[in-house]
C-alpha cells in the first residue's frame, strides 16, 4: 500500500498540481482546504508526511503545526506565500521539518517529500555502536542521546545533525554539504533551514561539553575539548 501525503491548502489548483506530481512517484495523496478539518485528518488518519500551507481558513499553519507536535514527530513541510524569514523560523521552531516559499517548483517538493521520508525511515546500521565525546553519548541504533547520563529529546534532524557533526569532530561542513546529506537536498537559498537547526540543539545540549562552533563564512563544526 502506497504511503499517504496529506497536501494542505486553500487554493484547489495548488493541490491539484502537488497531487500530480506525488502521485507520479508512487505515493497515495489526500487533501484539505480548511485548517480544523486538516487537524483531524492527521490526527485521525496518519498520513507519512504533511504538506502544510501557512495561511489557511478555521485553523493556520503555525497551530496546526504546534498541535501536531504535541503528539508526534509526523514530517511536515510548511508552505508559506511569505518572502519574510520569520515565517520561516517559526514555522521551524515550532517543529516543522522543511518549508517552501510559494511559487515552489512542484518537482522541488517532491525531492523534498522524498528525502525526509528517507530520513525518516532510515535504521541505523546493527553494527553502530554508541559514540562519547566528552559529557555526550550519542547511540545512532536507539536514537539516543544523553548529556551528562540525562537523556535530551531531539527531533529527527536534529538527531541526524548532531550525529553527523560528531561522528566527524573537528572537521568543517558547510552549510550547503549539511543540507545535501542530513536532508537529502542541496537548493540554494534554503541554509537558513541549518541555521535555525543548530540554534535548536545549542539551546538543548546548551550543557554539552562538545560545542557547536560556527566558522563565519563557512559553516559549522564540533569542537571537543
Amino acid at each position: 500500500m502506497p504511503e499517504t501525503i496529506l497536501v494542505v491548502d486553500d487554493e484547489q489548483r495548488i493541490i491539484d498540481l502537488a497531487r500530480m506530481y506525488i502521485e507520479n512517484e508512487g505515493f497515495a495523496v489526500a487533501s484539505s482546504t480548511d485548517g480544523r478539518e486538516a487537524l483531524q485528518k492527521i490526527l485521525n488518519d496518519k498520513p507519512a508526511l504533511v504538506v502544510l500551507d501557512l495561511m489557511l481558513p478555521g485553523m493556520d499553519g503555525l497551530e496546526i503545526c504546534r498541535r501536531v507536535r504535541t503528539q508526534s514527530d509526523l514530517p511536515i513541510i510548511m508552505l508559506t506565500a511569505r518572502s519574510d524569514d520569520i515565517d520561516k523560523i517559526v514555522g521551524l521552531e515550532l517543529g516543522a521539518d522543511d518549508y517552501l516559499t510559494k511559487p515552489f517548483n512542484p518537482r522541488e517538493l517532491v525531492a523534498r517529500i522524498k528525502a525526509i521520508l528517507r530520513r525518516s525511515e532510515r535504521k541505523a546500521a546493527p553494527e553502530a555502536k554508541p559514540l562519547t565525546l566528552g559529557n555526550l553519548l550519542i547511540n545512532p541504533e536507539q536514537r539516543l542521546v544523553q548529556v551528562d547520563g540525562v537523556t535530551v529529546d531531539l527531533r529527527m534532524k536534529e538527531f541526524d545533525l548532531l550525529l553527523m557533526l560528531a561522528e566527524n569532530p573537528g572537521i568543517v561542513f558547510s552549510r550547503e554539504r549539511l543540507l545535501d546529506v542530513v536532508w537529502g537536498y542541496n537548493f540554494a537559498g534554503e541554509t537558513r533551514t541549518v541555521d535555525v537547526h543548530v540554534a535548536h540543539l545549542r539551546h538543548k545540549l546548551r550543557q554539552m561539553s562538545p560545542q557547536v562552533e560556527t566558522v563565519w563564512g563557512v559553516g559549522y563544526k564540533l569542537v571537543v575539548d
